[in-house]
């Protein structure tokens, strides 16, 4: 072995265990991202500057959304990973739908299970649809970071084989070839998570909140870029492989989130910051 190899560290994905009861990496990220972005999503809401006035959306409603989008991403995601990633063996196995446990989660699938949930939680409550995306979004990378660690800590979704001579290349247990890798899941912690969440967050700190859908928009063009930067080094899903082109699916489901995002910028700008009376309805 190349002595500049690292070893993959020795995690257990098991965080927790009481008896039969096991609590997983996985989950306590999910978990985590949940508490952290509700925590930061209030605190952005009680800062009246960076919505040029009262957001328009109450710190109550937020704490009744946080049900809503739990539920958007859980179903949305592993809807997603069932259609998308490995239908044919759903088909076949399709109790094995409901276990969750076993993974298996789409992040295209999440997202829109979560505009779904955005969508449905606005018009019932009566405020801004982009408003409530922009917070929605503005606290995603937190679970998007802590997401791809738990995938590292699991050892699971890792990058395509590279040169022995990589110092920082990786051979990960699961993996049958036995053969180094990208640490995929560092490079996406780092691009999805703290480059994701420092531009977006700079951008409320210059007034992207007064914009509505500003940093909606923002988040779903960058993840698009940072994505499929990150599939240039992940190994594709062995069931899948390479698409056309070389393209994978990962690739293939950002490349709209390029075109949807730019169009929700254009038009946030196009459209201005609203007045107070707009901005509380």
């Amino acid at each position: 072995m190349p002595f500049l190899l690292i070893d993959f560290p020795s995690f257990n994905p098991i965080a927790v265990a009481i008896g039969p009861f096991a609590i997983r990496w996985y989950a306590l990220a999910y978990i985590g991202g949940i508490v952290l972005g509700w925590l930061y999503a209030r605190s952005l809401l009680k800062n009246e500057r960076l919505w040029g006035g009262p957001a328009p959306i109450s710190l109550v409603q937020i704490d009744d959304f946080i049900l809503w989008v739990t539920l958007g991403i859980i179903l949305g995601g592993r809807t997603g990973y069932v259609l998308f990633y490995n239908l044919p063996f759903f088909i076949e196995h399709p109790t094995a739908i409901f276990r969750l446990w076993e993974g298996g989660m789409s992040f295209h699938g999440g997202f829109l299970g979560c505009v779904i949930a955005a969508v449905w939680f606005a018009r019932r409550n009566h405020i801004p649809i982009l408003s409530l995306g922009d917070v929605a979004t503005a606290v995603g990378p937190i679970g998007l970071f802590l997401g791809r660690i738990a995938n590292f800590i699991n050892g699971e979704l890792w990058g395509r084989a590279t040169d022995p001579s990589l110092p920082w290349a990786m051979i990960f247990p699961n993996d049958v070839a036995h053969l180094p890798r990208h640490p995929s899941q560092l490079y996406e912690a780092g691009m999805e998570g703290i480059l994701l969440f420092t531009v977006l967050a700079v951008m409320i700190r210059f007034g992207a909140l007064k914009r509505p859908g500003m940093v909606l928009g923002a988040f779903i063009l960058i993840y698009g870029l940072t994505r499929i930067a990150g599939e240039q080094f992940r190994e594709p899903d062995v069931q899948l492989g390479f698409l056309w082109g070389g393209l994978t699916m990962g690739m293939l489901l950002s490349i709209p989130m390029l075109i949807v995002g730019g169009i929700l910028i254009v038009w946030a700008v196009r459209r201005g910051a609203p007045g107070p009376l707009e901005a509380i309805r």
